[in-house]
């Protein structure tokens, strides 16, 4: 077997096999490098309830359109995994799974060599589609509390029954933190959660999905070099909302009322106890902000295409906080569960296209490193990008830069080589 191939994808999930599904098209030699298997994210990090907090039928990868009947249905994690699995056997991509990429370098006559634990690969060209979600990212401030007290990050949470008896206390309110509160406070167990800046948005508005009046809307296809601010807008918190139960509305008010222990954002961890800032209030106000300014967008957008649908009253908060810091005592808890989020971790990737946040600077995808691109990224190039809606146009997008002609990609190898150090590019 050969061990040289014109491209090489580093990463089997819906952002590999989409670009797998393009160069097949093209007739261009490549392989597909996974570290576990078709699916692996979807089947390890996600809890027992999750389903997709997006509709079916953005579930549209390159060639493979869902088809199901429930298209404004949510999947399970396990029915997102099973479509991947067809999705593949659907063109038999040219597929290694559990090799995982241990070193990428680009030596000084443009080949890209990858270490892996099957041995060495090169490649002319390098899509990295490993998504930006590595290392579970967990605060050090968890180190200061008691030695005895379960703790776990979302991606190893799994079910109510898996945590000792006692309160638990979750730390986060993006999707994961919210959704993961949700499933514990629906199994009865007594729920601490501290609330941070994500916003939220309605499930539905008006008589249909709030996603799809913002697709409807063009929200999904705007480039992120029509914002101001688009370091800015890669780094925003998704909006919490749910798709468990034919989807609905994550209201934490409504929790609160309900015997729920909303705080602000974890701030300090003392002999004490557990102290929580005093800007629950703020964080909760800013939420329903949001999610109104949605609204707003969606009725200006019915008006101007003089759409008939449905009038709906404005959501009135049902619950105040109580101002000021909050503390809780660490001994009434049995577990806490960190929804902290992850962090990138491209330390095997030793080619120098990553910005002083370790970020990857590129241009929808492609770096300023002749050859090597990136595909899977939120926000890659729209709001869609990180998700199913919009992977098979960012796929599409690279495999022509792919394979454009020669000509160019050698242009192009001058220049970065000009504007390189000579032990950046040595083999």
């Amino acid at each position: 077997m050969s061990t040289h191939h014109t491209v090489i994808i580093v990463g089997g999930g819906q952002a590999g096999l989409s670009m797998s599904w393009h160069l097949s098209r093209r007739g261009v030699d490549h392989v597909v490098l996974e570290r576990d298997r078709v699916g692996h994210e979807w089947r390890d990090r996600r809890w027992d309830s999750f389903c997709l907090v997006t509709p079916n039928w953005q579930v549209d990868l390159p060639g493979f359109a869902y088809t199901g009947d429930d298209p404004d249905g949510f999947m399970s994690g396990a029915e997102v995994v099973a479509h991947l699995e067809r999705y593949a056997a659907s063109f038999a991509p040219p597929l290694r799974q559990g090799v995982t990429v241990t070193r990428l370098r680009r030596g000084a006559t443009g080949v890209f060599t990858l270490q892996t634990s099957a041995g060495s690969f090169t490649a002319d060209q390098v899509v990295v589609a490993t998504g930006p979600y590595h290392e579970p990212a967990i605060p050090r401030i968890a180190e200061r509390l008691p030695t005895g007290l379960a703790q776990l990050h979302s991606s190893q949470y799994r079910r109510p029954g898996q945590l000792p008896d006692g309160d638990v206390l979750v730390v986060g309110t993006g999707q994961s933190g919210a959704q993961i509160a949700e499933d514990l406070h629906l199994a009865g167990r007594r729920v601490h959660l501290a609330v941070g800046s994500a916003p939220r948005a309605a499930r539905r508005y008006r008589g249909r999905d709030t996603l799809a009046w913002l697709d409807a809307m063009g929200h999904y296809t705007k480039g992120v070099d029509e914002f101001g601010d688009a370091d800015e807008v890669r780094l925003r918190a998704n909006h919490y909302m749910t798709g468990r139960d034919g989807g609905r509305d994550i209201d934490l008010r409504a929790f609160a009322r309900q015997g729920m222990q909303l705080y602000g954002r974890l701030r300090e961890i003392t002999g004490g106890g557990i102290t929580f800032a005093g800007d629950l209030a703020a964080n909760l106000d800013n939420a329903d902000a949001v999610a109104d300014g949605i609204k707003n967008a969606i009725d200006g957008w019915i008006s101007a295409q003089g759409i008939d649908a449905p009038a709906e009253q404005r959501y009135t908060p049902v619950w105040q906080p109580p101002p000021g810091e909050r503390t809780l005592d660490p001994g009434e808890l049995g577990a806490v569960v960190w929804a902290t989020g992850f962090h990138r971790d491209h330390r095997w990737i030793q080619v120098p296209v990553f910005d002083g946040r370790g970020y990857p600077t590129h241009e929808r995808g492609v770096t300023s490193c002749p050859g090597l691109y990136f595909l899977g990224l939120p926000w890659q190039w729209t709001w869609g990008s990180g998700r199913f809606a919009g992977i098979a146009r960012d796929a599409e997008h690279l495999a022509g830069r792919i394979t454009a002609p020669r000509r160019l990609r050698a242009a192009e190898d001058v220049i970065w080589l000009a504007g390189t150090a000579p032990e950046t590019v040595a083999a």
